[in-house]
């Protein structure tokens, strides 16, 4: 047969093989376990019952498949040589005719071996025989990656080791560092991660593998490249003037190639002249300071550097202990002549100064003879009320208990006059926004006044300038401008200062101020102060958040109504600056904030408050607060309202009324009010306070609910309190100007008859007390049975009738009744008129008794007969 038809039938029979299904009854399996690197034979074995005979001589393909290789690991064909897989070149081979010899086993190598017999001269059901063998390679560890010997990395970089090993058993992997086991937790199969290292990680890693054949081991050694590391840092010391001191600083780096450089007070010693001559820096990093002088006193700086990232520094405080030195003293000093002033002496003095002896014009300065001067702690010359006196030429001696190092140089006492405002600024300003407002502000005219301005509680920077006469110029007139500010005019001497009010009109609101938030367990009672209204009417909204489990809080709704978890409660215009929330959950946390709104817009959100609403649990056996609280300003005093409380256990025996003023401090105003009441006039509030006012209910026990809902009273710029705003916004303006004026003309005309009368009663007297004696007491006495009515004469006489000892007062039992003297002056066209006259009177009976009352003068004379002529006037006889 020609070797072509020899290779096709070959690859005839091995795709006939494939095709071929192995039944249950011929398959066999068995296992054979070798170690690596040994020699292994892999049998076809059979059943008995297979009647199988291959011979060399026979007609038969033998096949060998390992399971997952798509090509056979060996094929032969009758007697021509055998195909290998290429991973078997050299070490598999037939024995036996049917057995396969495997040679130098790798742990790959294992895996189930598939035996295929193709007989071609036997007939069709004989031809399916296969045998299956397992073959289990063991082995012990071997890296098949590991990382280098030595890792180099910067420190704060990361670092990964990778160790991966093959053996059979799948070996175990355990990582040491220095010979300790690193937790298992910290690193993944094979793989150790070092995040950000640091000098710590420097150390010797050791990758160790093993199994039942054995194990293995690979270190690595990690160096970590970065700064130095100071080990013994400088320690703060104290030495004498004249002594060496000693500063250590030593450090460990790698790379160790460093330098030390020391610094005092920030800047290198080697740089400061009193220095440069007297430091030396050792090799090891101590610093040597020789022959120390009182300024070598000062903070040092120890700063090791390789040339890597940033270096590292310590630092140690030096003090020179010498005796007290007096520093530099200025040429000149001046004071304020007028005011207080104050003559400065430097020292430094280690110990602390103990004493400082002043000289004066070349004398010892003896301060019992200049009243108002004293030495402060510090050494300087204090000067209640600087004078002609103070003037001269000054210098101190400092001491502490080293001694001293001699006098100061001098200083020359100049006399200058204060500064002072020619031209203030006014009490406040009010315009338009984008208008320019210029607030004047001058000063003495002297080339040493300087004027200057800025704004008082400012919490960002305001753009504003100045005009060259020292005024403030606002252009144009923003909203952030307003507020108070401060004009400082100031010279060598002395500073005054004015301050002045900015109100900027035409704006969005200013935010509220003086938030506060009482919380009862569904409610929370909000109230604030409002801010300016930007020149309109305001209103204002409060914004709520419910903040899940307690915590996470939001720095604000600043995003408005798209902020997510935020609603807005609108604000009643009744309400004024408080409002009650209802609807909240239970023991809860909230975030409260207020928002104020006019025509033109919207101001800023208020601070944040978080608050918690009650436990029903924590608050059980407290009575529930008043629902709602109303106030009114009348007359009187200020009108509380409030509804009945409803039934409840426990029930509400009472209420007790607390007041806030501008302290801030909450106290009992009335703590006896009935549980029935419902309303409760508060008299005596003081003039232009602000008041807060809340109720709380009373249980049993004298237990006391949470506060109530809160109103605020302003009794700012009222005299006396005044009706409700809201009852006089439904009277007409017409009719309330009318009856005021009403009230004045009728209160000027009593005035002027009262001082008619006492005026005709002032002559009657006098012209009596020349001509006539006095009546008898008798003629006054009041008669109780005479009804005669007066007239319009004589009531007149009553009204000026004085009181004394011999005329009794007039009393109401008898001002209707008149003597028997008056009684004859009656005439008949005056009987009608004389009727409505007395009806007034009665009106007027307390004005009259009054009169009577304060009226003390004796009289000396009969009273003048008064009468009325024709024409209606009241005439006396000549």
């Amino acid at each position: 047969m020609a070797p072509q038809t020899h290779a096709h039938v070959l690859l005839v029979f091995a795709a006939a093989l494939s095709l071929i299904s192995v039944s249950a009854e011929s398959l066999h399996q068995s296992e054979v376990r070798r170690r690596a690197g040994a020699h292994v034979e892999l049998e076809c074995v059979f059943p008995s019952n297979s009647h199988m005979d291959v011979t060399s001589a026979s007609l038969h393909v033998v096949e060998w498949v390992r399971q997952g290789l798509d090509v056979p690991v060996l094929i032969k064909f009758g007697s021509y040589p055998p195909r290998v897989h290429p991973e078997y070149e050299g070490r598999a081979s037939l024995r036996d005719v049917t057995s396969l010899s495997l040679d130098d086993l790798r742990v790959e190598d294992q895996g189930w071996y598939e035996c295929r017999i193709l007989v071609l001269d036997r007939p069709t059901e004989e031809l399916k025989n296969s045998s299956w063998t397992l073959l289990s390679v063991t082995a012990p560890p071997t890296f098949k990656e590991a990382p280098p010997s030595v890792v180099e990395v910067l420190v704060g970089a990361d670092v990964s080791l990778s160790c991966a090993v093959i053996g059979n058993p799948t070996p175990i992997i355990t990582w040491l560092k220095d010979g300790s086991l690193i937790p298992r937790e910290d690193y993944q199969g094979g793989s150790l991660s070092l995040q950000a290292v640091s000098v710590r990680s420097v150390g010797q890693y050791t990758c160790h593998a093993s199994n039942v054949e054995g194990n293995v081991s690979h270190v690595t050694a990690v160096k970590v490249k970065g700064p130095p590391v100071i080990v013994v840092p400088p320690k703060s010391t104290s030495r004498n003037m004249s002594q060496d001191a000693l500063l250590r600083c030593q450090a460990v780096a790698d790379p160790p190639n460093m330098t030390y450089v020391w610094q005092k007070d920030g800047e290198n010693v080697h740089h400061i002249d009193s220095l440069m001559r007297r430091v030396k820096i050792m090799v090891d990093g101590t610093l040597l300071i020789s022959n120390l002088l009182p300024e070598d006193s000062g903070n040092y700086t120890c700063m090791p550097s390789n040339g890597l990232l940033t270096p590292p520094t310590a630092s140690a405080y030096l003090t020179v202990m010498h005796p007290a030195l007096a520093l530099l003293m200025p040429q000149e000093t001046f004071l304020p002549t007028g005011l207080s002033g104050v003559v400065s002496c430097p020292t430094a003095a280690l110990p602390p100064l103990t004493d400082v002896h002043w000289t004066k014009d070349g004398q010892l300065l003896d301060l019992q003879m200049f009243p108002g001067w004293s030495l402060r702690t510090n050494g300087s010359l204090f000067m209640a009320t600087v004078n002609d006196d103070a003037a001269g030429v000054y210098s101190c001696t400092p001491y502490n208990s080293y001694g001293t190092m001699g006098p100061s140089e001098s200083t020359q006492v100049i006399l200058q006059d204060p500064p002072s405002l020619t031209i203030a600024p006014q009490k406040q300003y009010q315009q338009e926004a984008g208008t320019t407002l210029l607030i004047p502000c001058q000063g003495t005219d002297d080339a040493f006044t300087h004027i200057s301005w800025k704004k008082v509680d400012t919490t960002r920077r305001i753009t504003f300038s100045m005009e060259p006469n020292g005024s403030l110029l606002l252009q144009p007139l923003a909203k952030d401008h307003q507020g108070a500010w401060e004009c400082s005019v100031e010279n060598r001497v002395a500073s005054v200062k004015a301050t002045t009010n900015v109100f900027v009109l035409g704006t969005s609101p200013h935010p509220v101020s003086s938030l506060s938030v009482s919380v009862g367990q569904k409610l929370v009672n909000v109230s604030w102060e409002p801010g300016f209204d930007g020149g309109s009417s305001q209103t204002f909204s409060v914004w709520v958040k419910k903040v899940s489990g307690g915590a996470g809080a939001d720095s604000g709704p600043d995003e408005g109504e798209g902020q997510p978890g935020w609603f807005s409660v609108p604000v009643p215009l009744s309400s004024g600056s408080s409002v009650q929330v209802t609807d909240l959950c239970p023991a809860t946390e909230y975030q409260i904030s207020v928002m104020s709104h006019n025509r033109l817009g919207t101001g800023p959100f208020s601070q944040v408050i978080t608050v918690r609403t009650l436990d029903p649990a924590a608050s059980r056996g407290k009575p529930s607060p008043p629902r709602s609280l109303s106030a009114d300003l009348t007359s009187r005093g200020v009108l509380l309202k409030w509804p009945l409380p409803a039934p409840e256990d426990p029930p509400i025996t009472g209420f007790v009324l607390q007041s806030c003023c501008q302290e801030g401090q909450w106290s009992n105003l009335v703590d006896n009010i009935s549980a029935n009441v419902t309303e409760l006039l508060v008299p005596g509030l003081q003039k232009d306070s602000v008041y807060e006012l809340r109720l709380l209910s009373r249980g049993a026990e004298d237990l006391l609910s949470e506060p109530g809902p809160s109103v605020n009273v302003s009794t700012a710029g009222m005299e006396l309190f005044i009706g409700s705003s809201r009852q006089l916004e439904f009277v007409p303006e017409p009719l309330l100007a009318g009856v005021l004026g009403g009230v004045g003309f009728m209160f000027l005309l009593l005035v002027l008859l009262l001082s008619a009368a006492c005026i005709i009663s002032h002559k009657r007297n006098r012209r009596r007390r020349r001509n006539d004696p006095p009546l008898a007491p008798s003629v006054y006495k009041c008669s109780p049975s005479l009804k005669t009515p007066g007239s319009p004469d004589s009531v007149l006489k009553k009204s000026l009738l004085p009181t004394n000892n011999l005329y009794p007062t007039i009393s109401s039992s008898c001002s209707s009744s008149s003597s028997h003297t008056d009684h004859r002056f009656f005439s008949t066209t005056d009987h009608q008129q004389h009727q409505h006259q007395q009806q007034h009177q009665q009106r007027h009976q307390q004005h009259r008794r009054c009169l009577t009352r304060t009226t003390s003068t004796p009289i000396s004379a009969n009273i003048e007969l008064i009468s009325r002529g024709p024409d209606g006037r009241f005439t006396l006889p000549q």
